[in-house]
């Protein structure tokens, strides 16, 4: 089977809810495929979307060992610990990732919903007004963040 074909019924099932069965699809390519970029991040975004936040911390640590320069090891991680109630570890995370990271609109925003709740509000107001800058869609997502009330008045 081919890794293109798993990779497509594995998106099948988690299109009709079924992550059990994507999950399996994605176990049963060889060894060698179910570490490639596309099967590891699908493989994590399905441990997201089920809320299996330390199976998906793991996945991330694994992706940024495989994949030390891309960025999605180090964003969903940090989302992972932050699930996790561990907000600080995932500031931190962040912050030590590659400079690539600098380029997304999503990296200032997380350390802004990061610091928010670690009551750094003037760093918080700094990184969200960075992310409304880089992508304008920010802005409303912002309004309805819970990690955000406490400077939502000053948005």
């Amino acid at each position: 089977m081919s890794l293109e074909r798993s990779l497509t019924a594995a998106q099948g099932y988690i299109e009709l809810d079924m992550p059990g069965d994507a999950l399996a699809e994605l176990d049963s390519l060889p060894s060698g495929e179910r570490e490639c970029e596309q099967a590891m991040q699908l493989r994590l975004f399905i441990l997201m979307r089920s809320q299996r936040w330390d199976e998906a911390l793991a996945a991330c640590s694994r992706l940024r060992e495989l994949y030390p320069e891309h960025i999605a090891g180090y964003i969903h991680g940090a989302f992972c610990l932050h699930e996790r109630g561990k907000t600080a570890e995932a500031r931190d995370l962040l912050l030590s990732g590659p400079a690539a990271l600098e380029e997304e609109a999503t990296y200032f925003y997380n350390l802004a919903c990061y610091s928010a709740v670690l009551g750094d509000l003037d760093t918080a107001m700094d990184y969200v007004k960075t992310s409304f800058v880089m992508d304008d869609k920010f802005r409303e997502i912002a309004r309805l963040d819970p990690d955000l009330t406490v400077i939502r008045d000053r948005l």
